[in-house]
């Protein structure tokens, strides 16, 4: 059996992409490398080198040797929320329109099942103390309706078709799983700490005046490997014909807050700090957690890492990655 998976020289996807192998599953990666990069792309994946957006390019990753793909599992996109708000048009014709080009391309191919990476930002500022599947969608920046806009898509799709598929929400995906593997994202928070920590600056928080019990934004912080391990039991369910809810949180339960994860930088990292605190990020609700109840009972979620664990084991790879003269 071979996986496609979107955006697969990127962060998430890199680490998708050495469960699904390490699982006994074939592998092509289909990456732009707009924010990828082709060096975590392993030795035994197949790679094509273009955009979701690119029909052509979605062609060619559907079919190795001729030989269509099993399942598709879909993590291309652009995810920055807070730049989504200045870049709409962008936003939308990356994570919509690229998705519409996919569903089609596999509609063509006859390839019917499908994982969807998609995101917590779904659900703006819910009311309740945790999210469940059931919580209604209200998302508050172009990034988090162009997801939402994808799962719609799926849905009616399916409804008329063979398209077999569930939906991943989760958010703020942190750690290392390999050393050679790591955050390179300007704008997500632990690389951002990283970077100012070995550059001799003081790391930000951004927005301290939020409804929140330290002023900070509260979120579900989830280790990259456990992500990765779920969208292998998806797929794994989808193969053996399972059945599986449309969406599935990816998430602990349990909040932390950015002042939260600052100090597990100072007690994993050696490096004591005080953050600065800057104005809010447009776009950044004050608190979303979600349960992970339905995701435990069907795909084998758990948390398997403390946050110690996620920060400790990001730093490690991102130093490892400065001293061979790589750039993160």
């Amino acid at each position: 059996m071979i996986w496609l998976v979107t955006g697969g020289a990127g962060y998430i996807g890199a680490h998708v992409v050495r469960e699904f192998l390490a699982s006994g599953r074939g592998v092509v990666v289909l990456d732009d490398l707009s924010s990828g990069h082709r060096r975590f792309v392993p030795e035994g994946a197949g790679f094509v080198e273009g955009s979701v957006a690119d029909p052509g390019a979605v062609e060619r990753a559907l079919r190795v040797e001729g030989t269509p793909v099993t399942g598709v599992v879909h993590l291309a996109g652009f995810k920055y929320a807070g730049v989504s708000v200045e870049r709409p048009l962008h936003t939308y014709e990356q994570n919509v329109t690229g998705s519409l080009v996919l569903l089609q391309a596999m509609a063509g191919a006859g390839v019917e099942k499908l994982v969807f990476s998609s995101s917590a930002g779904v659900y703006g500022t819910p009311t309740e103390e945790n999210v469940s599947e059931r919580t209604g969608t209200a998302p508050q920046s172009p990034y988090g309706r162009s997801k939402l806009i994808t799962e719609w898509m799926i849905r009616d799709i399916a409804a008329v078709t063979s398209l077999r598929h569930t939906c991943l929400r989760y958010f703020n995906v942190v750690g290392s799983g390999h050393p050679d593997l790591y955050d390179t994202s300007p704008h997500n928070l632990v690389p951002l700490v990283l970077r100012a920590l070995t550059e001799g600056r003081v790391p930000q928080v951004r927005g301290t005046d939020y409804p929140t019990p330290d002023g900070s934004c509260v979120r579900d912080y989830v280790h990259v490997q456990d992500v990765a391990l779920a969208h292998v039991a998806a797929a794994q369910a989808l193969e053996r014909g399972g059945r599986l809810e449309p969406v599935y949180n990816l998430g602990s339960g349990r909040g932390l807050s950015v002042l939260e994860i600052m100090q597990a930088a100072v007690r994993t990292t050696g490096r004591d700090f005080t953050p600065s605190r800057v104005e809010r990020r447009p776009g950044d609700p004050a608190r979303i957690v979600a349960s992970g109840e339905l995701a435990a009972r069907d795909l084998d979620w758990r948390m398997r890492h403390t946050v110690d664990d996620m920060v400790l084991s990001a730093w490690n790879a991102w130093t490892a990655a400065v001293a061979r003269g790589e750039a993160p």
